[in-house]
């Protein structure tokens, strides 16, 4: 990146090799994740986060092996499948440098693109999960439910013993959704959808939401949700976050989890990440790889996020 603007002004480049400083490895990437935050990000409009400076290399999240190590790092890390945070930058490369505290190994039985697409994503479902705490029987409504997060947030439901109604845009990712479990699925694009969730819901509304659109989708799917229930927020992919007035909030009961709860999940993403892991290979959930690009392909995996097209997680093969 030596501009911010479109998905056009991610090019391929070349740059030295990484080398591993103290406390550092280099990893021979196969995999590298693709958000929807990285894309804002390269547009220069993500509030949550600051710019980078140009020039930089996007992606934060890769898989690979490890090929070299630095100054005091446990040699044992030498050779190991292993998938790594790298912050915002540095992950769409063959090569990147990742700190060896962050390194969390891939276990046996699950292969790197499906570890990529449960690190990021699939510690965040569980953190959303563990934080809104899903109850058997009760009906959970997850927007953009054949995303990322959204796709792992049903199984998690539906493993939980709740019944899920599934809001995504268009035929095709709402099979993806009824074929994930959900016992309902909605499309948020007609103009009636909130009244379908209320009949589905037997005129009551969703105990839970969680709410990863933001805009008028959000306050459309606070209106429904029941009296008594949670509201947890964790995105704005409409550009928007939710908001929500604390007094009608109070006066409905409704608990509203906001999305500040994301900046302390940081020490347990680890955790998660692992739980999610150990989850797919016991094959209760399993992740979601709609599409794959190589790496000079970039710019096309941005843009089919942009463009709302991508089903699941969206992964370059390097």
């Amino acid at each position: 990146m030596t501009r911010f603007g479109g998905p056009e002004a991610l090019v391929p480049g070349e740059a030295p090799d990484p080398v591993a400083g103290p406390g550092q490895v280099v990893i021979d990437v196969s995999v590298a994740g693709v958000t929807f935050v990285e894309t804002q990000i390269r547009r220069g409009v993500d509030k949550w986060h600051d710019k980078p400076a140009l020039p930089y290399v996007p992606g934060g999240t890769v898989a690979g092996r490890v090929s070299s190590l630095g100054e005091g790092v446990d040699p044992s890390w030498s050779g190991r499948r292993v998938i790594a945070d790298l912050g915002m930058t540095g992950g769409l490369a063959e090569r990147a440098v990742a700190v060896a505290e962050d390194l969390i190994p891939v276990p046996e039985g699950l292969e790197l693109p499906e570890a990529t697409a449960l690190h990021t994503d699939g510690s965040t479902a569980f953190g959303l999960a563990e934080g809104a705490g899903i109850l058997p029987g009760e009906w959970v409504l997850v927007e953009a439910a054949a995303g990322g997060v959204g796709t792992l947030l049903v199984q998690l439901a539906r493993a939980a013993g709740a019944k899920v109604v599934g809001a995504a845009r268009g035929t095709r990712k709402l099979d993806l959704v009824r074929d994930l479990g959900a016992d309902a699925v909605v499309d948020y694009s007609t103009p009636d959808w909130a009244e379908h969730v209320r009949e589905v819901t037997d005129g009551v509304g969703p105990n839970l939401v969680f709410d990863g659109v933001g805009g008028e989708i959000g306050r459309t799917a606070f209106d429904v949700t029941a009296d008594g229930g949670r509201f947890s927020i964790h995105g704005a992919s409409s550009g928007e976050v939710t908001i929500i007035d604390p007094a009608q909030a109070r006066q409905r009961g409704i608990r509203v989890i906001g999305v500040e709860q994301l900046f302390g999940f940081g020490p347990k993403m680890r955790e998660w990440a692992q739980q999610a892991m150990s989850a797919t290979v016991a094959g209760q959930i399993r992740p979601v790889i709609g599409q794959t690009f190589p790496l000079e392909r970039a710019a096309d995996a941005h843009a089919v996020i942009e463009s709302r097209g991508a089903l699941g997680k969206t992964l370059l093969l390097i």
